[in-house]
């Protein structure tokens, strides 16, 4: 479930299945509850999560596209080597946005404002 961490960023701390899928989905329900003008851009941490299916790549990718039509960034962080391996293989190394840890990513998000 997505944390305010900041007043124009959400961090979402990701459990492992089976919570995965519910919190991918409260995380699209939190973005989307925002009205455009006062949406946040959104930190996925992965750290706890060893695997993803179809399915949550899908939930990912709807996210995504929710996020850029609100002209905000998403930012995929602590992958595991298997997750991110499943990334790769499916193409989706290149569609998001990867960073080490969630230090990293906020730091990221930041320098860029």
């Amino acid at each position: 479930m997505p944390i305010e961490w900041s007043e124009r960023i959400l961090v979402a701390d990701l459990a492992d299945e089976p919570h995965l899928s519910e919190e991918l989905a409260a995380a699209h329900d939190r973005i989307a509850s925002d009205e455009p003008a006062h949406s946040k851009d959104l930190v996925l941490n992965f750290t706890a999560v060893s695997y993803v299916s179809s399915s949550h790549l899908a939930q990912m990718l709807r996210l995504r596209k929710l996020i850029a039509e609100r002209k905000r960034r998403l930012i995929v962080c602590g992958t595991s080597p298997d997750v991110m391996s499943v990334m790769t293989l499916t193409g989706l190394d290149r569609v998001f946005r990867f960073a080490q840890d969630p230090s990293t990513a906020l730091a990221s998000l930041q320098l860029e404002d």
